[in-house]
C-alpha cells in the first residue's frame, strides 16, 4: 500500500474572512487529492483548512501545543497533544512532506524557517515575502499543483 502524502498547512492563528475562505479552499483541495492535512490544530488558518478538508471527507491531524485533545478545533480528526508550546512547530514540519504557508505571523515564519532548514519544500500563498526557497503561488489550486510536482 502506498503511503498517503502529508501536507502541512501553516498560517495565522487568527485571520480575516478572506484568509479563512482561502484556507478552507486549500483544505478542500487537499481532501480531494486524498492527502492527509497536518497542522497545529488550533484556530484561524489551521481551523479553516481543517474545516474544508473535513467537509470533503478528508483526514486532518492537529499537533497541539498543549496537553488537552479538547483544545483542537472541531475539524481535527486526529488531535495529538504535545505539551511543547511553540516547540510543536518542529513536529508539524517533520510530519509533513511539503508545507503550504497561508498568511501568518512569527509562528508561521518559524515553521517556514524550520522547513527550509530541513529541506522540506514550502509553498506560499499571501504569506511572508521575499524568502529564498519559498515557491510563491496565487491560489489553493496552484498550491496543490505545485505540491503534486514536489512530492511526485
Amino acid at each position: 500500500m502506498k503511503r498517503r502524502v502529508h501536507i502541512g498547512v501553516i498560517g495565522a492563528g487568527t485571520c480575516n474572512e478572506a484568509t479563512y475562505e482561502l484556507a478552507m479552499a486549500l483544505g478542500r483541495e487537499i481532501a480531494s487529492c486524498g492527502w492527509i492535512l497536518i497542522c497545529g490544530g488550533l484556530g484561524g488558518v489551521m481551523e479553516a483548512s481543517c474545516r474544508g478538508c473535513s467537509e470533503r471527507g478528508g483526514t486532518t491531524v492537529g499537533i497541539l501545543p498543549g496537553l488537552e485533545k479538547e483544545a483542537a478545533n472541531p475539524w481535527v480528526t486526529i488531535p495529538i497533544p504535545t505539551g511543547l508550546g511553540e516547540g510543536r512547530n518542529v513536529l508539524v514540519v517533520r510530519a509533513s512532506d511539503v508545507l503550504v504557508a497561508v498568511s501568518g505571523g512569527y509562528g508561521t515564519l518559524s515553521e517556514i524557517a524550520l522547513a527550509l532548514k530541513t529541506g522540506k519544500p514550502v509553498i506560499g500563498i499571501d504569506t511572508w515575502k521575499d524568502i529564498e526557497g519559498i515557491k510563491y503561488v496565487q491560489s489553493p489550486s496552484e498550491a496543490i499543483e505545485t505540491a503534486r510536482t514536489l512530492v511526485g
